[in-house]
């Protein structure tokens, strides 16, 4: 499968400023990677309000400015475009002028739920960004405690109009079986929209988007794997993605025997 282009929506790959990337050597050693992984775009998204790290919207674009200097000083043809990967808080509106979206007009936004649980007051979150003009995309719903034994909990999410994205790793099983069999579900019954690689300078989180797309596309079909790749691509440039054709997923009975 040939891929002219790829876009990765998420990744913490500025140096220093969260658990991402330590220096700006390493930074360049992640870029590398990613150029060869057939990388061409990336969107620079460190962690922000999220009781460890927060990045305001102006130091992110100024470090992420900085970056792209450094990448052209070492011809690392990879461009790179600055976010954040937004934590769900209950004021997350009234925080609106220190956010960054996806794109320039911060149509879509990264929305990173805790780790163990969905907060109650998610679904007004979503509303209350939805009234702002912002669609969110909550981001490895798969590694997420609650959903992974709900998965519909995520279903409710998109039918309020919320995007989803899984992370390359997950799909190809370096997180465990049990999170690659979800994700793979989650493809199926069409409840995520975007495949990137939320890659850190740590083990075992390297850049395998390619990967990951290939594999969508053995599993799913090359229309399937095209369509993720061109949502990120329209995600990033502010055009529009909706989610379509999702599906609650169905639980198997189980069957007790006495």
């Amino acid at each position: 499968m040939h891929f002219d282009k790829i876009v990765d929506l998420h990744c913490h790959m500025l140096p220093g400023i969260d658990d991402g990337s330590p220096n700006l050597e390493t930074s360049l050693e992640l870029a590398k990677k990613a150029v060869l992984d057939g990388v061409t775009h990336i969107l620079l998204t460190p962690h922000h309000l999220d009781n460890r790290y927060v990045n305001h919207k102006f130091d992110v674009i100024k470090k992420t400015e900085s970056f792209q200097q450094a990448l052209d000083k070492c011809k690392i043809p990879l461009q790179v475009f600055p976010g954040q990967e937004v934590h769900i808080n209950g004021d997350l509106s009234e925080r609106y002028p220190d956010l960054l979206g996806t794109d320039i007009d911060t149509r879509y936004m990264l929305l990173e739920l805790p780790h163990s649980n969905v907060p109650m007051y998610t679904e007004k979150i979503i509303f209350e960004l939805q009234k702002l003009g912002i669609t969110p995309i909550i981001v490895h719903p798969e590694r997420n405690k609650e959903i992974q034994s709900n998965l519909n909990i995520l279903y409710n999410f998109i039918q309020k109009g919320a995007l989803a994205q899984i992370t390359a790793t997950s799909y190809v099983g370096g997180f465990g079986e049990n999170v690659a069999d979800i994700s793979q579900k989650l493809v199926e019954n069409r409840l995520v929209q975007v495949v990137a690689s939320d890659t850190h300078a740590l083990k075992g989180r390297d850049f395998v988007l390619r990967e990951a797309l290939e594999s969508i596309g053995d599993d799913f079909g090359p229309k399937v794997a095209m369509k993720f790749e061109k949502n990120a691509e329209d995600i990033l440039n502010g055009n529009n993605v909706i989610a379509s054709g999702y599906s609650k997923i169905r639980e198997k009975k189980r069957f007790f025997f006495f």
